[in-house]
């Protein structure tokens, strides 16, 4: 009975110890990782401002781009080439998602599902603006010299089909930064 007595003595304590110790631990383990999520949701909100503001500011130029290519669509003296020319060429606007990947590979966990799904998204939405950024590059190269009405509304259509893709992508941006 004595000894019993004596290892209950020595043994609680410890295990009070211990059970303290483990509680402060998660207890700093969560703040580190609310920390953590605050920083890289600034991160991805500023990357995903930028963003928007390419898209904004790239589409003017691809509008613009449009419009010279409906204007000059039947006049044979004037090619593809030349209407880039007159624009400035094709631009593209810069899709920033790296804060994304970087909490996609560690802790993705600690975010909202909503808000992991919309990222996920817009990464899927940029992987086909670029595939569909290398499909007009891929047309445009061989047609420079083209002035035919044929190869011109092609153009016309593959820059509306980006633009499309731009506006699921700035949507998306919208619906995070507004949530």
């Amino acid at each position: 009975k004595k000894t019993i007595r004596t290892l209950f003595k020595e043994i609680v304590p410890i295990i009070i110890g211990i059970l303290v110790a483990l509680w402060i631990n998660n207890w700093n383990e969560n703040r580190k990782d609310r920390n953590y999520i605050n920083q890289i949701s600034s991160s991805i909100d500023k990357e995903l401002t930028e963003t928007a503001e390419s898209i904004i500011n790239k589409r003017t130029t691809q509008e613009s781009l449009i419009d010279t290519l409906d204007y000059y669509k039947t006049d044979k003296d004037v090619s593809l080439f030349d209407i880039m020319m007159k624009v400035n060429g094709i631009q593209m606007p810069s899709i920033k998602i790296n804060s994304w990947k970087a909490i996609s590979s560690t802790k993705i966990e600690l975010m909202e599902y909503s808000k992991v799904s919309t990222l996920a998204d817009i990464e899927e939405q940029k992987d086909l603006l670029k595939v569909k950024s290398q499909n007009l590059m891929n047309f445009i190269y061989p047609n420079t010299q083209e002035t035919g009405t044929e190869k011109k509304e092609q153009l016309k259509l593959r820059l509306l089909d980006i633009i499309s893709t731009e506006t699921t992508i700035e949507n998306q941006i919208n619906e995070i930064i507004e949530n």
